[in-house]
């Protein structure tokens, strides 16, 4: 398993401070699915490292394709709070009017591509996207993000064999959190490692210590180095724990041993870095203390605009289909907006 190298200060202090302020996000958007203000929401909590690790490690160039867990990798790339938070209540301010599911979000402005639920689907589009950049002469690299249980998917295989066979500049990103939301790691392969697999495409695999954040930054900004001077994808097992449900419509409970959770927890990436940084000097406790009454603030204020911003009109259910709208759909439209007015349908 690689391990970390020295890496810059003020890297690993904005990294410490995105960490916390995505633990503190995601802490919230839990409680306001129980209390029913968000309909669903997909946690990261205890994969911070892995996350702002990487997307700090990236250049605003690059492409991201999300699952729909990467709120650290979101926070990293400089996506504004309140832009994710208005996606979670789908009002008027998000950018995607409402139409995606909570978590599901995506920004053409950050190189953000917009997630989708089925597993893997990311992963040949890294790929695709990756292809592209490279006929253009575009020095990025694309990076899809995905689960330990998305290796078992074709597309992992079609998008990882299309990559080696092309030589494309794709950071493949696998956060093995341990599960497969019920299906745990030995059940999803008998391969010692995931990392291993990228050798059967001809390319490099690397395993990290996913909750290190230092080592999973150094391992990504290697990786990235060597797909743009034309060595080809790596495939990145970062191997860390996801401390809550697969999302609020999971109860790990019904699967997973509390001794399992209690072991992982010891070894909290938060915590990780806080330790490394109080070691070097380069925070004091009340610089954390500071950094964390910043984050509830930060998030707080978030919800707050999130929660003031009236729904979407209903008339953009006919918006962005069409850049012209034809006839047929401006004589639907004009139907709606009559059925509307005489209180037929309610918005």
């Amino acid at each position: 398993m690689s391990e970390a190298t020295d890496v810059p200060k003020e890297i690993m202090v904005r990294g410490f401070r995105l960490m916390v302020l995505g633990r503190t996000a995601d802490e919230r958007g839990v409680n306001l699915q129980r209390q029913g203000r968000i309909g669903f929401y997909v946690p990261m909590n205890g994969q911070e490292a892995a996350q702002v690790g990487c997307g700090l490690a990236l250049e605003e160039k690059d492409w991201i394709v999300p699952a729909y867990r990467e709120i650290g990798v979101a926070l990293s790339r400089g996506i504004p709070l309140k832009t994710l938070f208005d996606q979670f209540y789908g009002n008027s301010s998000d950018v995607l009017k409402g139409r995606q599911m909570p978590c599901h979000y995506g920004y053409r402005d950050y190189r953000y591509v917009t997630a989708s639920s089925p597993v893997g689907t990311q992963i040949i589009l890294a790929a695709g996207l990756a292809q592209a950049s490279v006929y253009r002469g575009e020095k990025v690299v694309s990076v899809p993000f995905f689960g330990d249980g998305a290796t078992s998917s074709s597309d992992f295989h079609a998008g990882m064999n299309f990559a080696g066979v092309y030589n494309l500049p794709v950071l493949f990103f696998c956060q093995n959190n341990g599960w497969a939301i019920s299906l745990p790691r030995e059940k999803q392969t008998r391969s010692s490692s995931l990392a291993e697999k990228a050798e059967a495409y001809g390319f490099r695999g690397v395993q990290v210590d996913g909750n290190d954040f230092s080592a999973v930054y150094k391992v990504v900004r290697d990786a990235r180095a060597q797909a743009l001077a034309g060595k080809g994808p790596t495939l990145i097992e970062a191997v860390t724990f996801r401390m809550g449900p697969h999302s609020t419509s999971d109860d790990p409970t019904r699967y997973r041993k509390q001794e399992t959770v209690a072991s992982w927890k010891a070894k909290d990436p938060i915590e990780h870095l806080r330790e490394q940084l109080l070691a070097k000097g380069w925070i004091t406790e009340e610089g954390i203390e500071q950094v964390q009454e910043e984050a509830k603030r930060e998030v707080q204020s978030a919800i707050d605009a999130a929660e003031k911003a009236p729904p979407p009109e209903p008339t953009t259910l006919f918006d962005d289909v069409f850049r012209d709208r034809p006839k047929l759909l401006e004589e639907q439209r004009s139907e709606f907006m009559e059925l509307l007015k005489e209180g037929v349908l309610r918005p």
